[in-house]
């Protein structure tokens, strides 16, 4: 894959980030956003998905290179954990989840891109 396609990818990825980042701004804060079942939880849920889809498509010696192998496994987990159980999803989770492992991946992402950006 080259390196455009995986700045496009973590592109994409930061790009929904912020859009989750966005909705619990303004519904202040996670348990208000997560609360909205009608919009705010359907797109948070549905970026969290598309995050787990998309960085699931990276190179895995290159995610493991810049540690973050286990933070893709684990978000493809959720993609697939919300995917197939919707309705079994544990909200008190994906707001852990939200506040401790997304801007963590975000974070080393920006990191990557920089990498490949100053490499490329």
């Amino acid at each position: 894959m080259s390196n455009s396609a995986i700045e496009a990818q973590i592109a994409y990825i930061q790009k929904k980030i912020s859009y989750i980042e966005t909705i619990l701004k303004r519904h202040n804060g996670t348990k208000n956003a997560l609360a909205d079942e009608v919009e705010a939880r359907a797109a948070i849920m549905m970026s969290l998905m598309q995050i787990g889809e998309t960085i699931n498509k990276i190179d895995a010696g290159l995610l493991e290179q810049f540690d973050l192998l286990q933070d893709a496994k684990g978000a493809y987990s959720v993609r697939n954990f919300i995917a197939h159980d919707y309705e079994g999803v544990d909200v008190a989770l994906i707001a852990e989840i939200i506040n401790d492992n997304v801007p963590q991946l975000g974070r080393k992402l920006q990191n990557l891109k920089e990498y490949i950006s100053s490499n490329g």
